[in-house]
């Protein structure tokens, strides 16, 4: 699994760093999911590898600009690049409306299909064949969402000395016995693939949340969880003269939870556009590290635009040339 972040910055955009985006990579060669589409998204998209051609679903959090502007931008170069597969649009009901309005009112036609996906709806899942989506509620000045991924097709590990001890002969029967299947022998016997096979490793899971002022909402999805993209909009000294208006976390906030619930891997973005990576007239991005890792001892990183980070099988999180 692996995350390359598109925009780290809150609100509006910054110089070094863009409004929210991030795509995941996981299943096919060059399959990804796009989870936010703030404005110029798809500008930081050409200084990466991912191809629209090969975006399997987008997820939006909520409705708010720096999560969704970019979205008729990105889906109107889509169709102009040839795109015609459909295209699942997972997010709040309102977002049908936005899109619909936007493409009639500036003469845009996509040559594919959306599809409009509810995840506010209580019994919304989704899945393909790489991965398995559920939403969970947040806490924002409007419907805000996370959304849990959890790999399917974990490799199967082939008990090939039991195989031999029941005189199951080496063949084809052994590959699609690894893959899951059961299949008849030319004897006749029936060979459950449960029965000789193991999974030796949980299933990869990752959260990304939205827009959230309690990250204990989180506290079951984040349960058997390996890593946790969050907001930390500010440090707490700011949060507290901006007030609690605003509805976001800070990194101590985050990083509280984060150690409360035993999470190995903690991800913090959505920085407001006031932290600057060197120091001048206001806040350094430094200081909303400092404060996290004075609660939260696990692996913590502080995102940046085009990071890219890999969730490796052993569940060790890697950061990857960009």
């Amino acid at each position: 699994m692996e995350l390359t972040f598109l925009g780290t910055s809150a609100g509006t955009p910054t110089r070094a760093r863009n409004v929210t985006g991030l795509a995941l990579q996981h299943g096919g060669p060059r399959h990804w999911y796009l989870v936010d589409c703030g404005e110029g998204t798809q500008h930081q998209l050409l200084r990466t590898r991912l191809s629209v051609m090969q975006l399997q679903a987008i997820f939006i959090s909520h409705v708010h600009g720096d999560h969704t502007f970019g979205l008729p931008g990105l889906l109107s170069s889509a169709s102009m690049n040839g795109r015609t597969t459909p295209l699942p649009i997972i997010g709040p009901p309102q977002l049908r409306n936005f899109l619909e309005i936007t493409l009639a009112s500036t003469d845009s036609r996509l040559g594919f299909e959306l599809q409009f996906i509810n995840a506010e709806a209580d019994d919304f899942h989704w899945q393909d064949d790489a991965v398995r989506v559920t939403s969970i509620p947040l806490s924002h000045r409007v419907p805000c969402r996370a959304f849990r991924f959890e790999e399917l097709r974990v490799e199967r590990k082939l008990l090939t000395s039991k195989l031999e001890a029941d005189g199951v002969p080496a063949g084809p029967e052994w590959g699609r016995i690894q893959k899951g299947e059961d299949v008849t022998l030319p004897d006749g016997r029936y060979i459950a693939s449960k029965d000789y096979t193991e999974i030796p490793r949980p299933p990869r899971r990752v959260v990304i949340a939205g827009d959230n002022d309690t990250p204990e909402l989180l506290a079951g999805a984040c349960r058997e969880a390996h890593l946790l993209v969050h907001e930390a909009t500010y440090t707490r000294n700011v949060a507290e003269r901006v007030g609690p208006w605003p509805q976001h976390s800070s990194a101590e906030q985050v990083a509280l939870f984060a150690q409360a619930i035993g999470l190995p891997h903690l991800v913090l973005t959505h920085f407001s556009s006031r932290y600057q990576f060197r120091a001048g007239r206001g806040p350094v991005i430094d200081e909303l590290a400092g404060e996290a890792r004075g609660f939260y001892d696990g692996n913590l990183v502080l995102a940046r635009d085009f990071m890219q980070l890999r969730l490796n099988r052993d569940l060790s999180l890697e950061a990857l040339d960009a």
